[in-house]
């Protein structure tokens, strides 16, 4: 009797360490790519869970005070998930300012050309190229307070002052402006339109969106947090897996 109270209390003492280190992952896996599996769920879905905060880093640093989503510790992530046979859903967490706009239009078509489920939901801003992003997922949630910004495309640094210049630019709202269109109700034209828009923003151009506006602009879909996003997301898994088990059939 003693020998097995032995055994199941070192069994007990590894099973303990083995949850201490993996909570010790997650928690760095957080602070490093703000990324996390959510596994505990009543439905034992295997959901990856990704957030895109501060700034969009692409080919350039951000400043060290600013905090950032480095977009080449998503592209293989997301890249891992597609490619992952028990990954079941993606959601993204947006609060972001925007940034860099190559890197923020791969990382919507990375999103938009998963495989399995995706969810994004709004809980704070999403300015600029996070826009995209956030209609890249399936279905897409934003808070009652959060915020949609549309403008047109700004360049940092020098530019010259040239026909070609203006060009470049404008290949580039186009691309952006095509991406929207395509991925939810709003055509091409209004997306341009209310880039040009002058007077909501301070001295600048461009449209601010509030939570329900977004919606009923045709860019989100629907308004909610974080329970209405899961709640979608898990329905969304149980859909995809009743087809695949059909097609068995």
């Amino acid at each position: 009797m003693e020998l097995k109270s032995e055994t199941n209390d070192s069994k007990e003492a590894a099973e303990e360490t083995e949850s201490l280190e993996k909570r010790e992952q997650e928690q760095s896996e957080i602070e490093s790519t703000g990324q996390l599996e959510l596994t505990k769920n009543e439905q034992r879905h295997k959901i990856h869970l990704v957030s895109v905060i501060g700034e969009i880093e692409g080919h350039e640093l951000s400043s060290s005070n600013v905090k950032s989503t480095k977009y080449e510790h998503l592209l293989p992530e997301l890249a891992r998930l597609e490619d992952d046979r028990e990954a079941e859903g993606l959601l993204l967490l947006i609060n972001t300012m925007g940034g860099d706009v190559s890197a923020g239009l791969s990382l919507a078509e990375m999103v938009a050309s998963l495989s399995i489920p995706t969810v994004s939901l709004v809980i704070g801003d999403c300015h600029s190229i996070g826009v995209p992003l956030a209609l890249a997922a399936r279905e897409s949630f934003i808070v009652p307070t959060g915020t949609l910004i549309i403008h047109p495309v700004r360049m940092n640094g020098t530019v010259i002052g040239a026909p070609q210049t203006y060009d470049y630019f404008k290949i580039i709202q186009d691309r952006i402006a095509g991406f929207i269109e395509d991925h939810s109700r709003v055509s091409k034209e209004m997306v341009e339109e209310q880039m040009m828009k002058a007077g909501v923003l301070t001295k600048d151009l461009g449209t601010i969106l509030v939570g329900e506006e977004a919606v009923k602009m045709g860019y989100i879909r629907q308004v909610g947090g974080i329970k209405e996003a899961l709640f979608c997301l898990h329905r969304m898994i149980e859909t995809e897996k009743n087809k695949k088990d059909t097609l068995r059939l």
